[in-house]
């Protein structure tokens, strides 16, 4: 490249010159002003939650619904006392509802673990 005589040289040091500076934006930001990157962050958090959801309802209707054909597979399972009760009655008036509280803890523990780690990644940037 040659300059023509008379014209100074020109140096060039960037080629934006009136390109704004990046900034890093904090995904609170995000979050709170409900931006798309917000949105995708908030709708990881509820499919992980949903997932955990579906998971204990799973597990509990496995449980809950075994019963029924253990009942049919092996008959001499009805017949069975523990004390005064039958098996059968023990077993769903007795043992479902600690069953069911022990499954309602572990869900709200485990749901405010996920949206710990999604304050600690948000708050982290």
């Amino acid at each position: 490249m040659s300059t023509q005589p008379g014209q100074p040289r020109v140096r060039v040091t960037s080629s934006r010159r009136g390109a704004p500076h990046p900034t890093n934006r904090p995904v609170a930001e995000d979050v709170s002003e409900q931006t798309h990157l917000g949105e995708v962050y908030v709708a990881g958090l509820m499919r992980a939650q949903l997932r955990l959801a579906a998971s204990v309802l799973v597990v509990g209707a496995l449980v809950l619904g075994a019963l029924p054909l253990v009942l049919t597979l092996w008959p001499q399972t009805r017949a069975y006392r523990i004390g005064p009760l039958p098996l059968p009655w023990l077993v769903l008036g007795v043992l479902v509802y600690p069953a069911a509280v022990a499954a309602a803890h572990f869900y709200v523990r485990s749901s405010e673990n996920l949206e710990k780690a999604f304050v600690d990644v948000v708050n982290r940037s």
